[in-house]
């Protein structure tokens, strides 16, 4: 393959071979047809050097869930296929146990608690610099589609997608299920009528057109709605899983239902079938979107990154050999997929066995796209080297906390209620409500029950944990992942010097998080 020439290089050979033609009786007219030549050689190059970048994230998808992953029933073929043609994260974390973190994480590179997004519907602050602000000031043209869950979509939210960076969205506040309605830039909500992963593609595709039509770079946002609860499917999804192991109608889990949108108990094989249902249609929207690409002859220069938000719920974790599932911080609920595609820059299949947490977006992009970083503190690192092959065991350990919210309501609150009230309805009832309302607490000042809560530290080998809630006694477990990946055993006794160590490290991360928290990053 011929490598792109710079756009220093190029009009560096166009110049010369102006200023030497001229010496030989070369036409003007032809120094013109040269350099015209020059600049746009140097802009195509420009724009074939710029990647375009999708981030896709799905909804409660656990690492386990995914046929490559060794799951005994999904149907997963296109993720199957990008994780053995692409760059597949084995150990790809998501920052927080629950989903608004999870995100806030993913735009800023940035631990949530920094921003007081301390678990679903506490909304961002609005003060973050997002990938989307930066990138836009790049000239890329940003577009959100799916979940939010950082605070309203409406348009007089302080904290929409548009105020977070993005020109273009149509959003939920929260999840969706089949025929969602959404929200066009800041509008009224509107119903549209399908399968919900697939009407989001098409919406990303309509945004990616535009920007073809105009010779941009693009950020796309996609964050599907699947596979939360409550599940649904379209027959011919459902069909798949019509032969689910018989063993499990034995077994009822409490979930929402979609008739009343409160809970009800139901069978375990019904659930896992409409669960799988919708995994498996999210998958093919993606492979739809990859068509596209394809088609569009966009695919070699666009980076398709994929990663669940948290771990699988307790309704879906029948099959993971890891302990833990979405809520907590053992591996079943920190541990997701994670893939990148780039076929112009990964040309061969790789598996990084490096730990990677959902943090570390916004400075790899940031990089790729030769964009500065915030100057504030950030939690993720740049991956460029690991996507090169270069980079084989991360450079500092990776930081994990749920905050005890226990008094937050008593703070100040950061954003008047009116702006935080959600307007997209969605089938699970908040009390008799059907939309989302959402929160986030001034913090002037830290005290020491403000370091309690879960919280983890993992380094390249060992996880150290702390549990317990306010003015609780804590319980402290060390494992060797590497080892042990089940934590399976404590190894506080055996290894205490690790564990001091490490306790250590994850106190002065706190540290770090507190003052921010505290608003000092925006002083």
């Amino acid at each position: 393959m011929i490598e792109i020439m710079s756009e220093v290089r190029i009009v560096n050979i166009c110049t010369a071979i102006v200023k030497r033609n001229n010496g030989i009786g070369f036409g003007s007219w032809a120094c013109f047809s040269v350099s015209l030549l020059c600049f746009f050689l140097a802009n195509t190059s420009i724009a074939n050097e710029t990647p375009n970048i999708i981030l896709l994230m799905g909804d409660d998808h656990g690492w386990d869930e995914t046929a490559y992953n060794g799951h005994p029933h999904l149907k997963t073929p296109i993720l199957d296929e990008m994780a053995n043609s692409g760059l597949r994260f084995d150990r790809f974390y998501s920052a927080h146990p629950s989903c608004s973190p999870t995100r806030g994480s993913v735009l800023t590179g940035r631990h949530p608690v920094r921003y007081g997004t301390f678990a679903p519907n506490f909304s961002i602050r609005q003060e973050e610099k997002t990938i989307a602000h930066l990138l836009k000031k790049k000239g890329y043209a940003t577009g959100h589609f799916g979940k939010w869950h950082l605070g309203p979509v409406k348009s007089t939210s302080p904290t929409s997608p548009g105020a977070m960076g993005f020109n273009q969205w149509l959003s939920h506040d929260n999840f969706f299920e089949l025929n969602p309605t959404f929200s066009r830039n800041g509008g009224p909500p509107q119903k549209f009528t399908g399968e919900s992963s697939e009407i989001v593609v098409a919406e990303t595709i309509r945004f990616l057109e535009k920007t073809r039509q105009a010779n941009q770079p693009f950020l796309a946002v996609v964050w599907f709605g699947s596979p939360h609860e409550p599940y649904s499917g379209l027959p011919e999804d459902l069909a798949l899983y019509d032969h689910l192991p018989s063993e499990y109608s034995q077994t009822k889990v409490r979930l929402t239902s979609n008739k009343t949108g409160r809970q009800i108990k139901r069978s375990l094989r019904e659930v896992l079938r409409e669960r799988y249902a919708e995994i498996t249609a999210m998958d093919r929207s993606i492979g739809q979107l990859r068509d596209w690409l394809r088609q569009n002859k966009l695919r070699d220069n666009t980076l398709l990154w994929y990663c669940g938000d948290n771990g699988t719920p307790g309704d879906g974790i029948v099959t993971s050999p890891l302990r833990g599932q979405k809520g907590n911080l053992y591996e079943g609920g920190i541990r997701v997929p994670g893939i990148l595609e780039w076929p112009a820059k990964i040309t061969s299949p790789r598996l990084s066995k490096m730990n990677v947490v959902t943090s570390d977006l916004l400075p790899t992009i940031c990089s790729l796209a030769e964009v500065a970083l915030p100057k504030r503190p950030l939690d993720g690192i740049d991956l460029s080297l690991s996507i090169k092959g270069q980079m084989l065991q991360r450079p500092q350990p990776i930081g994990f906390w749920s905050f005890d919210i226990n008094g937050e309501s008593k703070n100040q609150p950061y954003i008047e209620a009116d702006l935080q009230r959600g307007t997209t309805p969605l089938v699970k009832l908040m009390g008799d409500i059907s939309t989302r309302n959402f929160r986030n607490f001034h913090h002037p000042k830290i005290s020491q029950q403000d370091y309690s809560g879960s919280r983890a530290l993992i380094d390249n080998r060992y996880k150290f944990i702390i549990r317990g809630k306010r003015g609780m006694p804590s319980q402290k477990e060390l494992f060797d992942l590497r080892a042990d990946p089940g934590e399976k055993n404590n190894l506080m006794t055996s290894k205490p010097k690790i564990a001091t160590t490490m306790q250590k490290q994850l106190r002065d991360w706190q540290e770090s998080v507190l003052e921010s928290l505290s608003g000092a990053d925006y002083r």
